[in-house]
């Protein structure tokens, strides 16, 4: 199996490239551009559905010849303020020039022509408390199961303030057997503050075949081909992540590892 954890080939441009088949798996793409105030990067999306996440700064967006002007607002990502995205079905192109200094995800799955392009946030995006204690984490939803916004691809940003746990109590969504639990494959994006810091990430099968715990550090990325795949931020660091999943149907529904299901049945 490919190694989970990915660290940025470079600091500018572009510096993260997840094809399903580097990562070993079917669905999921993920790309990161670091752009310095003037670039210009334009790309296809080809048979991939897209949605391009303004992660920090501002860029001049067109895509098959359509103007949506400048994107972008926030120029931290730890302002927690509601994200500019674009969603551009398969069979597009599109270009991007910067305003700013600037961080863009594309967050790529298989398109089925389903969906029309459109704008997404900062509108109709609400960060939203999630979880109990030390278990609660902040989310941003940009195009998730309720937003009937793409064919394949679910995506959302999460806040975990220092000290707590993100993605837990531990869970699994890696079998098609919709309603129990759907087959998505996944990727985080890692942020910390200060960047100087780390975050921990351990992703487990119950049988033990796949238990692999990772440092991450600011600006990695971690795939989630199976299993469970919690989260921590250490005392004094900040966590962000943006998570990409797609499968086979467009839902999420998962189990619970057994050592957490007392947890998740308590905290209801």
């Amino acid at each position: 199996m490919p190694d989970l954890l990915k660290k940025p080939f470079g600091t500018h441009g572009k510096v993260h490239q997840i094809t399903p088949e580097s990562a070993g798996w079917r669905y999921v793409g993920f790309d990161l551009h670091r752009l310095r105030a003037g670039d210009k990067v334009a790309e296809a999306t080809g048979d991939n559905e897209v949605i391009l996440v303004m992660v920090e700064g501002k860029a001049a967006i067109t895509s098959a010849g359509q103007d949506w002007g400048v994107l972008g607002e926030r120029m931290n990502v730890f302002e927690k303020t509601p994200p500019h995205c674009l969603y551009l079905p398969n069979g597009s192109d599109w270009a991007a020039e910067a305003e700013t200094d600037c961080t863009i995800a594309v967050c790529s799955a298989p398109g089925k022509g389903g969906h029309e392009a459109r704008r997404i946030g900062p509108d109709g995006i609400t960060l939203t408390e999630r979880g109990k204690g030390t278990n609660t984490r902040y989310i941003n939803n940009i195009a998730m199961e309720n937003e009937d916004y793409a064919d394949s691809l679910l995506v959302t940003e999460v806040f975990t303030p220092a000290g707590h746990w993100s993605s837990f109590p531990s869970h699994r969504h890696d079998e098609d057997d919709y309603p129990r639990i759907t087959y998505l494959e996944e990727t985080y994006y890692h942020r910390l503050n200060p960047a100087s810091g780390f975050g921990i990430q351990r992703v487990y099968t119950d049988d033990g075949s796949l238990d692999e715990t990772m440092a991450v550090a600011d600006g990695d990325v971690v795939c989630v081909p199976r299993g469970h795949h919690p989260c921590g931020a250490p005392y004094g660091f900040e966590m962000y992540y943006l998570n990409v999943m797609a499968g086979p149907l467009r839902k999420w529904r998962f189990v619970a590892a057994p050592e957490v299901e007392w947890i998740m049945e308590r905290d209801a």
